[in-house]
């Protein structure tokens, strides 16, 4: 039987299926395992470090229940002839679904107007203040990659327009800004949905910021370090940005206290991709490429 070093849990229907194909070792199990372990379940946050794939002789394949993969040395280990499958696709609609609906929770303060409520604020006081439109705006996506189409077809659905700054034109039938300032200029609402690399570390910067101005609003459900966070903060306090939905931070689970105390900021718990048929979905998909390698066959999602 087949050793899998197994650093993230998945879901429990497929964790069965699983541990009756591999002989399953975890993260404490390591320095016992490392020389035999031939596979790696992990997440995109979980490594393993280039010192752990080290220990692996004979690694032959890392398997990610995730998209992203910043806390995994994909290069390091594509080096080392170690292919890393990721699990794209599945997750789209879900996180597609959760920025359109920051968008439309902070846009319409829904945090604080259920607060209202919960707290006798409507009885005692009457109307709740007005709050902005989350349709007929103009929206612009940063990133126009699987999620980055998908958020823009629900955005349409709102009657919005579209608009997005990427590496480079792709093709959608949405007006490229080649700058991303430019593109905040003329957006009301700024939609973040790119990986996090070296290059786009803190690259929706105070900037940008301040062109989508004060009464435009941040969604960010990419990653925190893509977003320069102080600067955020300071945007927010200062009135230059008029609000931000988030559900990425970049000291994850730690989120700023001046975020948190904020009510034109609603905060999520990293959740883009927190639905049971989803996660399910990317567990079973690292499961099937396991099986592909150890079959001899071609894997399913190896990132390239």
């Amino acid at each position: 039987m087949i050793d899998i070093l197994q650093l993230v849990p998945l879901r429990p229907e497929v964790q069965k299926e699983l541990e009756a194909r591999y002989r399953v070792h975890g993260r404490q199990d390591f320095d016992k395992v490392a020389g035999i372990v031939r596979g790696c379940v992990t997440n995109g946050h979980s490594g393993p470090p280039p010192e752990m794939i080290d220990r692996m002789p004979k690694l032959e394949i890392i398997g990610s229940a995730s998209v992203g993969y910043d806390g995994i040395p994909v290069e390091y280990a594509r080096s080392k002839g170690i292919p890393v499958c990721n699990t794209p696709e599945v997750l789209n609609d879900d996180v597609a679904d959760l920025a359109i609906a920051l968008m439309i929770m902070t846009a319409r303060n829904l945090v604080t107007t259920d607060r209202y409520v919960r707290s006798g604020g409507w009885a005692k006081n009457g109307e709740h203040p007005l709050a902005r439109r989350a349709s007929g705006k103009r929206v612009g996506i940063l990133g126009m990659g699987r999620i980055g189409k998908e958020i823009a077809k629900r955005a349409e659905a709102m009657n919005n327009s579209v608009a997005y700054h990427s590496r480079r034109p792709t093709d959608v039938p949405y007006k490229y800004y080649a700058d991303l300032v430019e593109l905040a200029k003329n957006s009301d609402f700024l939609v973040v949905i790119i990986p996090s690399t070296p290059q786009t570390q803190k690259i929706v910067n105070k900037a940008v910021m301040e062109a989508l101005g004060p009464t435009g609003i941040l969604v960010n459900v990419a990653r925190g370090a893509v977003v320069d966070e102080d600067a955020l903060v300071e945007a927010l306090k200062s009135g230059k940005l008029g609000g931000a939905g988030l559900d990425v931070f970049v000291n994850e689970p730690h989120v700023p206290p001046e975020l948190i105390a904020m009510d034109n900021v609603v905060l999520q718990p990293h959740v883009g991709s927190a639905t049971h048929e989803t996660r399910i979905a990317m567990s079973q998909l690292v499961l099937d490429n396991l099986d592909a390698k150890f079959a001899g066959k071609p894997l399913l999602t190896e990132i390239k």
